[in-house]
Parts: C-alpha cells; sequence; structure tokens
C-alpha cells in the first residue's frame, strides 16, 4: 500500500508527539468506526469532538463547511413575539402590489424585476415588523441595504402603510412627470425614502462594511453613540461574484464588527441561469465567509423538511443533499413527484425506503415551497441569532425559491429575470394561492388592480404600530436640523496669499498644510476626517500622525518601531485619520460613510480622501457615482496628479485622463489648481456651500474633486486685481499679463493668450518668457482652474438662451477684449481643455498629453508629450502664423532652436 503520510505530510509532523501510543489508539478507533459503521459515521462523530473541543475553548482550525442543512435547528427557534398570521397576511399584499406595479408598468416598457421580491418578501417583511429600528428614537436607527432588484416590494410596502399612493406606484421608473419612483434605491431621485444607492452590484456590501465600521468611528471619536445602530445588507447569491462584494469581509471581522449583518437570499439563480450550476453557492460561501472569521446562520430548509430529517437515521439524507448540485435543486422545483423520487431519493437505498414513506404531495411540498427564506419563524430565529452573536459579524444564508407565490411559469425559471408581468389568469392564480380578497370584476379591461386592506385595517393598524415600537418608518432618509457648521477663522486660508517666497513647495504639501491647520479650529477641527489608502507618507501627511493619531478599535498593543520619532506611526481607537491600507475601493466606501454622516446621522464632518489620481477615478468611478447619487459631501483629492508629474512611475501611475471622467459625474465640482492660495479659495468655498449657509438656489449635495501636484515649485503670490477669487471658483482668472511680469516686446508685438491648468501654468510662464524675449510675442497667462465647471456654465447659458433669456458663458466674459488667439494646456489629454472650446471667441488650440504615460524625468516627459515650455512657443508661433502675425518661418526656426 502506498504511504500517503509520506506523500502528504502534515504540519503536525513538525510537532512533538509526546505520547505516540495515545496517538495511535486515536487513530485506531477512527479506523475501527470507518470500518464498522462507514465513513460517513466516523465523520460524524469527528464533527462532534470538533464541536466540544470549540465549547471547551480548546484552540483548534474551524471547519470551513457545515451540512446543507439549517444552522439552528426547529427545537432551538424562540417564538416569534407577533401575530405571525397578520404578517402573512401583510406580507401577500405586498407581493401582489409588487407585482402590479412592474406588470401594469410594462405597457409603458419600462421594464422592472418581479421575481427577485417575490422570493426575499419574508426576509424583508421579518424585519421590518421585529428588527429593523427606525429614525424617530435616536435620529439614525439602523442602515438598510435593500437588494436593489427588491425595490418594488419596499414601494409596495410603503404603499400599504400610506408614504405612496396608487399615482406613484403607476408612475415606477416614469420619474419625469413628477410623483415618480425611480428603478432603484436611488437617494438623490427619491430622497425621502432611500439612504444607500445598492444596485450596481458589489457597491452594496463593501458600503454596508465601511458604514458599519465608520459608525464604530463615529463612536469612537466621540462625536455621536451608535452603539445601538445596526447595518444591515440585503444582497443576492449571484452578487456575490462581484470584487467588491467580498473585497472587505476580513476588515469586518478583524474589527469585530457585530454591527453588522449580511442577508444573502440564495435563490440559487443569477441573471441568466443557476450561479454555481454544478456546485453548491451556498456552501462556498459558508466557507468564504468562515474562513474570513465571520458567524455563519444557513437558514436553508422549512418545517416540512423536519419530518424527512427525522426519518434520516442514516444520514443518507444530509449527504445526498450535500452532493446534489444547485442547478438539480432547481430543476426539482420545476418537477413531478414521480421524477424527484427517482433523480433524488433513487439514488441511495436508504432513501428509496424513505421515500415509500412519503405522499406526492408531502415531496412537493417539500421541493416547491418548504424553504428556510420563505418562513417568517425560520428568518425570524436567523436574526435574533444575528443580534445576540458578538465579537464578529454575521452572514445569514437563506435559501428562498426565486419567483415564490408567482406561479410555475416564475418559479425557478432560468428567464424570469427578464420576465416583467404576469396575465390575468396567473394573476387570479396568484390571488387565490395568496387568499386575497380581489374580485374578478376589479380586474377592469383587463388591468390589474392594486390591492389595499384599507388605512384603518388591522393588517395597516399592526403594520404601523409596529413600526412605531420600532422607532418610525424604515426604510427613510432624514435631513435633520443641523445648524451650519462655523466657518474656520480666515487666518487657516490666507496663509497662502503671500506665497513661498524662495521656498519650493508641491500643491500636495499645500494642502497638507491648509487641513494641517483645519483641523486645529476649535469649532470644526475634529469633524476633519482624513482617509488615505496606505500613501500618508507619500503624500507628506506623516506630520498629521502623533497629533490626529490613526483610528483602530484595538489602540495601539505594541511599541511602534518609530516610537523615538516625533513623526512615529501613533494608532488610537480615537484616532482621527482613517488609513484604510491599499484599497481605493475601501476607502471610497469609507468616504461614502463619512461624506452623508450629515443625513445618516445628523452628524456632518469633512472628509478628505487623498489618493494617486490615477487611482480614483479610474479604478472606483462607479463609487463615485454612487457617492453622488446617495448625496454625498467631501473633499475628493488627486494627489501626484498629471500625466508628467510623478517621475519614473510609468504608463500604470501617470494620470492623463481624470478630470474627463471626473466631468461626466453631475454632482462633482473638479478643480485643477494650479497655486497654493488657489486651493485655500477652493476648499474655503468647498466649506461654505457643502456645510455652511449656501445659498438657497445653490445644490449642497456636491462634492469637490482637487487635483494637486508633487512638484515642489515655487508658489507665487495671490494677485491684487479684482475678481481673483471670483475667477478661480468659476474656472478662469488672468494671472499675468507680458507687463504685469516685466517682459517687454516691440510696440504692436503679436499678442496671444496663454490659459494653463494645474502644474501646466508653470511652463506656460516660462514660454510667455521666451516669447517675449525671443521672438517678441506678448503673452497673457490666464490660470484655468476648473475647465469643467467653464463648461458648466456655458452650458447653462445656452439653455437660458433657449428659454429667451439673454446670459453669457462666463468664458467668454473673462476673455473678452483679450486681443490674439488662445493657446491652452494641461498635463492631461487635449480633451480635458477643450471643453470649452466652443464657446471661446478668438481662435482656440489646445495642447495635452495624450497617450499612454512612460517612465522619464520630468523635463523629458513633458519634451515627449509636446506640453514643454518650448513646445508651447512653438505652437504659439504657428497659430500667430496662422494668422499672419509672425512669419511663417519662424515655426521652424523655432523647432530647430530647441530641438523639437
Amino acid at each position: 500500500m502506498t504511504d500517503l503520510k509520506a506523500i502528504q505530510p502534515s504540519e503536525l509532523d513538525q510537532l512533538p508527539d509526546r505520547d505516540p501510543e495515545e496517538t495511535a489508539e486515536w487513530q485506531a478507533s477512527l479506523d475501527a468506526v470507518t470500518e464498522a459503521a462507514g465513513p460517513h459515521r466516523a465523520a460524524y462523530l469527528m464533527r462532534r469532538t470538533l464541536e466540544r473541543a470549540e465549547e471547551a475553548g480548546v484552540a483548534l482550525p474551524k471547519l470551513l463547511e457545515t451540512d446543507y442543512i439549517n444552522t439552528i435547528p426547529t427545537s432551538a427557534e424562540p417564538a416569534v413575539d407577533g401575530d405571525e398570521a397578520m404578517e402573512s397576511r401583510i406580507t401577500a399584499w405586498n407581493r401582489w402590489n409588487a407585482a402590479a406595479m412592474v406588470t401594469r408598468g410594462s405597457k409603458y416598457g419600462v421594464g422592472g424585476h418581479i421575481a427577485t421580491f417575490a422570493s426575499a418578501a419574508w426576509l424583508y417583511e421579518t424585519g421590518f415588523n421585529h428588527f429593523f429600528r427606525g429614525k424617530e428614537a435616536d435620529g439614525s436607527g439602523d442602515q438598510l441595504y435593500i437588494q436593489g432588484h427588491a425595490s418594488p416590494g419596499i414601494y409596495a410596502r410603503a404603499f400599504l402603510d400610506g408614504r405612496l399612493g396608487e399615482r406613484h406606484l403607476d408612475n415606477f421608473r416614469r420619474e419625469a412627470g413628477g410623483d415618480g419612483l425611480p428603478s432603484y434605491p436611488h437617494p438623490r431621485r427619491l430622497p425621502w425614502l432611500w439612504e444607500f444607492p445598492t444596485v450596481s452590484m458589489g457597491l452594496g456590501p463593501i458600503s454596508a462594511v465601511y458604514q458599519a465600521r465608520f459608525n464604530r468611528y463615529l463612536t469612537s471619536r466621540g462625536i455621536k453613540d451608535l452603539t445601538n445602530s445596526h447595518v444591515w445588507a440585503f444582497l443576492g447569491d449571484g452578487e456575490m461574484d462581484e470584487p467588491e462584494s467580498t473585497a472587505a469581509l476580513t476588515l469586518a471581522s478583524r474589527e469585530g464588527l457585530d454591527n453588522l449583518t449580511f442577508v444573502i437570499n440564495c435563490n440559487l439563480q443569477r441573471l441568466d441561469g443557476p450561479v454555481r450550476a454544478n456546485f453548491k453557492i451556498v456552501q462556498e460561501l459558508e466557507a468564504l465567509f468562515r474562513g474570513s472569521g465571520w458567524n455563519v446562520v444557513k437558514s436553508l430548509w422549512g418545517t416540512a423538511w423536519d419530518e424527512l430529517f427525522q426519518l434520516d437515521t442514516t444520514g443518507a439524507l444530509v449527504r445526498r443533499l450535500r452532493e446534489v448540485p444547485d442547478a438539480q435543486v432547481q430543476t426539482y422545483q420545476t418537477r413531478d413527484a414521480a421524477y424527484i423520487r427517482e433523480d433524488f431519493f433513487g439514488k441511495d437505498p436508504a432513501l428509496v425506503e424513505m421515500a415509500k414513506l412519503l405522499s406526492d404531495d408531502k415531496i412537493l411540498e417539500c421541493f416547491h415551497l418548504s424553504r428556510g427564506g420563505h418562513e417568517s419563524r425560520k428568518v425570524y430565529a436567523a436574526y435574533r441569532a444575528a443580534l445576540a452573536h458578538k465579537g464578529a459579524p454575521t452572514v445569514i444564508l437563506a435559501q428562498t425559491v426565486k419567483g415564490h407565490t408567482l406561479g410555475e411559469g416564475f418559479a425557478s425559471k432560468n428567464a424570469n429575470h427578464q420576465m416583467k408581468k404576469l396575465s390575468v389568469d396567473e394573476f387570479k392564480a396568484m390571488r387565490d394561492r395568496l387568499d386575497l380578497p380581489i374580485k374578478d370584476s376589479d380586474f377592469v379591461d383587463g388591468v390589474v388592480p392594486y390591492g389595499h386592506p384599507g388605512a384603518d385595517s388591522p393588517e395597516v393598524r399592526y403594520l404601523q404600530e409596529r413600526r412605531a415600537a420600532l422607532g418610525g418608518p424604515a426604510p427613510a432618509r432624514r435631513l435633520h436640523p443641523v445648524a451650519p457648521l462655523p466657518a474656520p477663522a480666515d487666518k487657516a486660508f490666507s496663509a497662502f496669499d503671500k506665497g513661498s517666497g524662495s521656498q519650493n513647495v508641491a500643491t500636495t504639501m499645500a494642502f497638507v498644510r491648509l487641513v494641517k491647520d483645519l483641523v486645529r479650529d476649535k469649532e470644526t477641527g475634529r469633524r476633519w476626517v482624513p482617509i488615505v489608502p496606505d500613501e500618508a507618507r507619500t503624500f507628506g501627511m506623516e506630520s498629521l500622525f502623533p497629533s490626529l493619531g490613526i483610528y483602530s478599535p484595538k489602540g495601539q498593543t505594541y511599541e511602534p518601531v518609530d516610537r523615538d520619532q516625533l513623526m512615529y506611526y501613533k494608532e488610537a481607537k480615537n484616532g482621527q485619520i482613517l488609513n484604510e491600507g491599499i484599497t481605493e475601493a475601501g476607502s471610497m466606501a469609507e468616504f461614502i460613510a463619512a461624506s452623508t454622516s450629515y443625513a445618516t446621522h445628523g452628524e456632518p464632518v469633512i472628509p478628505f480622501y487623498i489618493y494617486y489620481s490615477m487611482f480614483g477615478w479610474q479604478r472606483t468611478a462607479d463609487q463615485m457615482w454612487q457617492l453622488g447619487d446617495q448625496l454625498g459631501r467631501g473633499f475628493l483629492v488627486g494627489a501626484t496628479a498629471g500625466r508628467t508629474t510623478l517621475t519614473g512611475e510609468g504608463l500604470q501611475h501617470a494620470d492623463g485622463h481624470s478630470p474627463v471622467i471626473a466631468a461626466t459625474n453631475p454632482a462633482a465640482l473638479t478643480y485643477d489648481p494650479a497655486f497654493a492660495y488657489e486651493i485655500a479659495v477652493i476648499v474655503k468655498e468647498g466649506l461654505r456651500r457643502m456645510y455652511g449657509a449656501a445659498a438657497p438656489d445653490e445644490d449642497q449635495d456636491v462634492f469637490y474633486y482637487l487635483t494637486v501636484y508633487n512638484e515642489p515649485l515655487r508658489q507665487p503670490a495671490k494677485p491684487a486685481a479684482p475678481g481673483v477669487d471670483e475667477g478661480i471658483l468659476k474656472g478662469l482668472y488672468r494671472f499675468n499679463t507680458a507687463e504685469s511680469a516685466g517682459l517687454t516686446a516691440p510696440a504692436n508685438a503679436p499678442r496671444i493668450q496663454l490659459l494653463g491648468s494645474g502644474t501646466a501654468i508653470h511652463w506656460a510662464l516660462k514660454a510667455q518668457q521666451l516669447l517675449a524675449e525671443e521672438w517678441g510675442v506678448a503673452a497673457d497667462v490666464w490660470s484655468a482652474t476648473s475647465w469643467t465647471e467653464l463648461r458648466r456654465d456655458a452650458m447653462e447659458a445656452d439653455e437660458a438662451l433657449l428659454r429667451g433669456e439673454e446670459r453669457v458663458p462666463f468664458v467668454r466674459q473673462a476673455l473678452q477684449g483679450a486681443e490674439g488667439p488662445v493657446l491652452a494646456v494641461s498635463d492631461y489629454m487635449r480633451q480635458v481643455p477643450d471643453q470649452i472650446a466652443q464657446w471661446v471667441e478668438q481662435d482656440y488650440t489646445s495642447l495635452g498629453a495624450d497617450g499612454f504615460g512612460l517612465s522619464e524625468t520630468r523635463e523629458a516627459a513633458r519634451r515627449y508629450f509636446g506640453v514643454d515650455a518650448e513646445s508651447i512657443v512653438v505652437a504659439a508661433l504657428a497659430q500667430l502664423a496662422r494668422r499672419g502675425e509672425v512669419q511663417a518661418t519662424a515655426v521652424k526656426e523655432a523647432r530647430e532652436k530647441y530641438g523639437l
């Protein structure tokens, strides 16, 4: 016989065996049980032994999978503290109205999903009646991340409790005319109901983790006690394939987030078919979550299965359930009893005998209907277990049937995600199945009616009483009456007005210095939430470590290696900095939780998330849309910005396009400041607009994106000319003229306007000097702080013109009377400055760093992309030559002179 031990050595071989004889006796006992009672009995005994060891506190690795049965046996289920029959009637009304809403809307072609809520109805109803805390008690309540495709069921419940009327349901997915309901949870579209956007798959799970974590952060820092707030995330089993869905699982367990529960609706189906056709998604998820340190509760089978498990004296039923793949379980849902007898029970002699004791009706009841996620008692027990578990988050794996109660045409069919309506006959069958008092005559002209038991009915009174006891309606978003945050003292902002003198300062460092001053403010300093993905030292933020501390729920349990240094690595339970590790997605999720704290908890905080600009919008733009949808407020700071300023890092670090992506987001105010004083002006305005006393016509629900650079350069003093602040905020102002720069050019010299943003303005200033001194051309230099805001203003002016209102775009006002053509340059692709081209009256052209980045020195990279000062000079001469203002030969001469 082959020596398997020699082939598969164990880590135990490295440990000393103090009693080899005793070890051999244990192994012999296992061999004897296996031979006498079979391997299944041996496995059972080993499992029970491991359970006893765990109970006794013996340190052993946990098993990653348990059998394909319920975690909580029927005998251990607590009694539901409510009227189960009443809750069943409420659920029936919600099922009906959800299906009716989508079906009635199908005539407009707007779509909708029926099958998801049909499978998850009890998962929600049990929570609403017994667990989900509303906001009327402490202003926060619980945070509910509703699965997007289940939204019709949530609307149906809001209709039942009087928060929505029939006109709203009839405008499901038709919002333009008013009284409409958005397709999915969209706070920006329905801000009194929805708190969290979830339908972009995977963003709900990671957001829920960081929301639970941020709740602990607020509590630890003494901003608000959220000990009683619980985060519930309702997810699909197919959704868990998204990388964001599982990206933060170990964070949740590592920090002991027992204020978090995932409820995964395991209906075994994704959009096109089975989630794991040849495998078992529940077992896979259990292993994943257990391995990540979560408490796992499985609620798979309904009470109809109790009789079958009692008959399973050999373990054959449990073994068979473990081996049947998900796609076959789905097939059983649609087949008759004879097929199930043959295919399921017929594989094992013990099961054949068991099946003889079961009627066809019993078999169909078990395999067609009875699932743990479809019974309030099972769901209630799982939720109670989740809240009782301490020290780790809990995931509930609830098995359901997709399309449950909708009829044979829907239940477990692969196409049910795309099926948008039921026929009248199918509705009548559903009515009978749900035992609803809806008459045939209520179907007028073939239109399915909405159902409502009446505003004063026992169902509605029960629903409202339960919600009142739990703290009011849910889900609900509330804007708390919070006073505007006081503006910090001007001293912090004006510190940059005089410039940096002879010292070179990168704008990244200028921003960090500004924040360092602002966090000292007595009124608002503690409300700043610095977020960084393990790059704080890159951005010069290490000076904040000892003064603010890095948040850790455990504090600092070790002596840091740099403890003897001034800027040592300090962690603290009340630390202010969130150093997230190498996770842009996690950092964005944390930023979203912080940026919406003003609504979620009635406690405004000021988050700024600083990161490599290349890795923000490119990697996590979906979360930026989520941020805009959730009406978040704060500062995103793209550091080491631009395509040529991050020397040596190369293609995947060189950002030439983040402002392009940012420009697509209506909630993002995108700025590319060149100088420290511009950053101060923008941040001051951002604080006023988002957190201060904004004007009535201003949208406070915006966030700012600032690009800052790592190239140390001299910071000039703020020009004393009027209108500079307005120009900075609106996107454009004249920094200097050739004359104010002390440059001399011949009388009647050709003139050109150079527009630069960010670090590119320094190349424009050098080009201004070269043009004057070597080519006799006078150039004025403009700082374009925001190409995007200029474009938006111009578009609004166009729209006003169509309404018959005369309005001149700001970019045209600013450049009015400016002589000569306009040449725009930035450290981004030309598409960025070209945003304003159509509204500039002068001849307009641009330079930019198009293409892929590369590893080089700054100077060589700029020459490569044709955006350095000499390239600007050649481009300027070419523009002037086309106008006949300089000799055409000057262009060739310049190219040769500069080696272009």
